[in-house]
């Protein structure tokens, strides 16, 4: 029997469904999301990844996104991840955690599983634009091209002090050192001397998304990131603006994400591209969920 149009009218207005609530995502182990380089996606926000993680807890996943020092080394930030995932595991209980890493938090987690022993703690790491064979940028940042190079590479280590300063001052405990962090994200250091050092764990499942924005795609890119887009395209190709799309390429690769590298994480552009930092977040919770084995 066809639907009168005044009832129409106040189901469209007020109508309620029987389950209105999303299902579950159940999982057996936390996710936890790590935080690339960097303090200003975390500015007036909790942390790069904290929204992405409440999203998660409204879908029933034990999501945690801490922090640790935004400019420091590899070894230095592994050392305080594992402190927070220590603290994930106490208070959950569970055995094993499931790893999300946006951007250098992705060699971060390589280096707690491979290095400190962490297999036995984590049952997945997944790496979302992780410089697994360095980034330009890094590079130009420390030896900028030859027309600009005395004044910009002065600049640089003028401007290194005060980032310093405002590193260590965000986060009690952390320190900074943006110099000493930069050099670990060159191709050179990754490809030579990380990735021999720092091997894959038998024991652990890894999967690998890129991002792609900007120049020679279709994918709008954030304003703020069209200059180190197109300075990275010159000499690595298609990237997200911080990253190259290939240099994200690891194991277990799952392809590419049309968004930059901010809208990775929820900020900028990602919308225009029809990417939602959450939706992503939350369909990967649901493949773990799928082959949860922790």
């Amino acid at each position: 029997m066809p639907t009168s149009f005044p009832l129409r009218m106040l189901r469209r207005v007020a109508g309620l469904e029987a389950m209105p609530q999303p299902p579950l995502v159940r999982l057996t182990g936390p996710v936890v999301l790590m935080h690339g380089f960097g303090m200003i996606a975390g500015i007036k926000r909790k942390g790069h990844l904290h929204d992405e993680a409440l999203w998660l807890r409204l879908h029933g996943v034990r999501a945690y996104a801490p922090n640790v020092a935004p400019y420091q080394t590899i070894a230095a930030r592994a050392a305080m991840w594992a402190e927070r995932l220590g603290a994930v595991l106490a208070e959950t209980g569970a055995p094993r955690l499931h790893l999300v890493a946006h951007s250098m938090g992705g060699l971060d987690a390589r280096y707690l599983v491979s290095r400190m022993g962490w297999h036995d703690r984590v049952a997945t790491l997944t790496t979302v634009a992780t410089p697994h064979h360095g980034t330009t940028l890094a590079e130009i940042a420390l030896d900028p091209p030859v027309p600009f190079h005395d004044a910009t590479a002065a600049l640089v280590h003028r401007a290194a002090g005060l980032v310093d300063w405002a590193g260590a001052g965000v986060l009690d405990g952390g320190g900074s050192d943006i110099l000493a962090a930069t050099a670990e994200l060159t191709r050179e250091y990754v490809c030579e001397r990380f990735n021999p050092a720092v091997p894959d764990h038998p024991d652990v499942v890894y999967r690998s998304y890129a991002g792609r924005a900007g120049r020679g795609t279709d994918v709008p890119i954030s304003a703020v990131m069209r200059v180190q887009n197109a300075l990275i395209h010159a000499r690595e190709g298609i990237n997200d603006g911080i990253v190259g799309t290939e240099s994200a390429r690891w194991t277990g690769f799952q392809g590419a994400l049309d968004a930059d590298h901010m809208a990775q994480i929820g900020i900028g552009s990602g919308r225009a591209a029809g990417f939602r930092a959450r939706d992503f977040y939350l369909g990967l919770a649901r493949v773990l969920a799928a082959g949860d084995g922790c």
